[in-house]
């Protein structure tokens, strides 16, 4: 056999292989883990903060979070939202290129755009890691400004010198990140501990990229609605389908958060109460309608934010910690919690948080549930209350002007599937150090 036969009797068998592991993928599912930021898990840990440090570092970045949130920021025309990495809760790990090259990067539900910083950086702020290098990576192709997979994000030009393709991402706070448009190999690691590869995925290598990013973090890793996401460029492989279980920051199990794709992914079984995925721009966000949030008997209903008065008026978010609400209706909220709380209130350790009582072994909190169409989540008294202090506990939603985040103190201990082909999310309380 020739050289060229047996070349192409290699490359042959090499996607084979390949399909081989996207089929299985796709049929069987796969998941990672998901690492909380201040989990001792995480490379981002600090020991020599106390847990109640970690809770307020990660309410402080919700309240940033949402700051960003400008009427820029949720145009048609905008490329992602106006977060940066230091607000996101959530990191995971990915390879990129051949041979793989592992990063940590923040694992966000409100943006579209996978990127990291690479060499050569024309001006990068300090990562304590290694920067990826596209030339030490034998599957790295730059995407062409004719091509069709660079009309794929907003905001990108055309480099003068050789035809390609530059994006280019910015934030509400002045943080941005520069580069090249390309596609590499994307590998995921697995639970069951045989990593998943998906070739040809779009992604961003950044070379002149600033702001409040941490040192400590790579990238980010766009797990919203928008074309370029991880979730949408996989849509065929998954079928469009992702799900989570985060566990609380506070569980003392070993379990951790997971990242659930494809039949992996399925929510089902006794419990499950589903809702529809609201379609709307920008399609970055997952928007939901939330009708009215009872605390105990007391229905109080939701008359609509920045987002809209009815349909898609709140968006779900995993990198958000508190659940944030227009000013007026948060108000109502507040008052009837309190009403029902029999505890001394006392004046809140942390900005941004306006409900506090002593933290003492009898408190007890009403039932709350919030009510979105077709969908009535209770949540839970871990869902609604954290304790922020020695001496405090807080009420885990808050006033945001008029913008209308369900974050993800609300979303743990369940199990959260999106269905992007469907148009739904599906809720079912578990426990997720199990999951």
């Amino acid at each position: 056999m020739s050289t060229s036969a047996n070349y192409e009797a290699f490359l042959c068998f090499v996607l084979c292989l390949s399909s081989c592991f996207l089929i299985e993928a796709q049929k069987g599912g796969f998941s990672i883990d998901l690492i909380h930021r201040d989990s001792p898990k995480s490379p981002l840990y600090r020991p020599s903060e106390t847990p109640f440090q970690h809770i307020t570092n990660a309410i402080r970045s919700s309240i940033a979070r949402a700051n960003r949130f400008s009427k820029t920021s949720i145009s048609t025309d905008a490329v992602q939202t106006d977060i940066i990495s230091s607000g996101g809760s959530y990191l995971m790990k990915v390879s990129i290129g051949t041979p793989p090259f592992e990063i940590v990067a923040v694992a966000d539900t409100g943006s579209d755009l996978i990127w990291t910083q690479c060499e050569p950086c024309t001006s990068c702020y300090s990562q304590k890691a290694p920067l990826f290098n596209p030339k030490s990576s034998s599957s790295y192709r730059d995407i062409s400004c004719s091509s069709r997979q660079c009309d794929a994000l907003e905001s990108t030009s055309c480099s003068t010198k050789d035809d390609t393709c530059q994006y280019s991402v910015s934030y509400g706070d002045s943080s941005f990140s520069f580069g090249n448009l390309a596609t590499e190999t994307v590998t995921l690691g697995s639970t069951t501990g045989r990593p998943t590869s998906f070739p040809t995925t779009i992604f961003g290598c950044g070379h002149n990229n600033d702001g409040t990013f941490s040192e400590d973090d790579s990238g980010i890793v766009g797990l919203g609605g928008g074309a370029v996401s991880l979730i949408s460029q996989l849509s065929g492989t998954i079928a469009g389908k992702f799900s989570y279980c985060l566990v609380p920051l506070t569980s003392e199990s070993e379990g951790t958060s997971k990242l659930n794709f494809g039949s992996n992914a399925v929510v089902s079984g006794s419990g499950v109460i589903t809702t529809p995925l609201v379609s709307k721009n920008p399609d970055t966000f997952y928007f939901l309608t939330l009708e009215a949030i009872s605390v105990a008997n007391e229905r109080i209903d939701f008359t609509g934010s920045s987002f809209g008065t009815t349909e898609g008026n709140i968006i779900i978010d995993s990198g958000t910690t508190l659940t944030l609400l227009p000013d007026n209706f948060y108000s109502k909220l507040e008052s009837s919690v309190a009403s029902k709380i029999e505890a001394k209130p006392i004046s809140s350790p942390v900005g941004g948080l306006s409900l506090c009582y002593e933290a003492t072994g009898d408190f007890k909190v009403p039932q709350i549930t919030v009510h979105f169409t077709n969908a009535d989540i209770e949540l839970k008294p871990s869902n609604t209350f954290i304790q922020v202090s020695e001496q405090a506990v807080c009420f885990t939603f808050a006033a945001s002007g008029d913008v209308a985040i369900y974050g993800n103190l609300s979303q743990l201990d369940f199990l959260i599937g999106y269905d992007t082909q469907k148009r739904t999310v599906s809720f079912k309380p578990s426990d997720c150090s199990k999951a």
